[in-house]
C-alpha cells in the first residue's frame, strides 16, 4: 500500500517531505525507542512513535522508512522537521493513541515482522 493511500484512510496530518508520498509501505513497527528501532526496524517500515526529536529523522533516514508517524497528536520539534524535509523523510500526526492506530494499519494490511 502507498503512503498517500495511508493518509487519506487514517485522516493524517502531513507534516514533512509532502514531495515523498508515493512510497509504497511494506510493514509497519511500533516503538519508542531509538535502539529497538535500529534493530528491528526494516526497509519500507512505517514507523509509529511518539518522539518528536530531530534523531527519529535520522534513524528512519539510515534504516530506509517509508515514514514516521507520531501520536497522542504530538508535534515533531521544528528542528525535526526542518532535518526531515532535508532527509526527505515523510512525518505524519494523528490524535489516535498507538494502540488504535497500530490496530487500524494491520485492518487495512500493514503487517509487522
Amino acid at each position: 500500500m502507498k503512503l498517500t493511500e495511508l493518509i487519506q484512510e487514517l485522516n493524517l496530518d502531513v507534516r514533512s517531505a509532502k514531495g515523498h508520498l508515493d512510497r509504497e509501505v511494506t510493514g509497519g513497527y511500533a516503538s519508542d525507542l531509538i535502539s529497538d528501532v535500529l534493530a528491528h526496524g526494516n526497509e519500507g517500515n512505517l514507523w509509529v512513535t511518539l518522539q518528536v526529536h530531530q534523531n527519529i529523522v535520522a534513524v528512519a533516514s539510515m534504516k530506509g522508512l517509508a515514514g514516521i508517524i507520531l501520536v497522542n497528536a504530538r508535534e515533531p520539534e521544528q528542528e525535526t522537521v526542518d532535518k526531515a524535509e532535508t532527509e526527505n523523510v515523510p512525518i505524519m500526526v494523528t490524535e489516535m493513541a498507538t494502540f488504535e492506530l497500530v490496530g487500524k494499519l494491520y485492518s487495512l494490511g500493514v503487517a509487522g515482522m
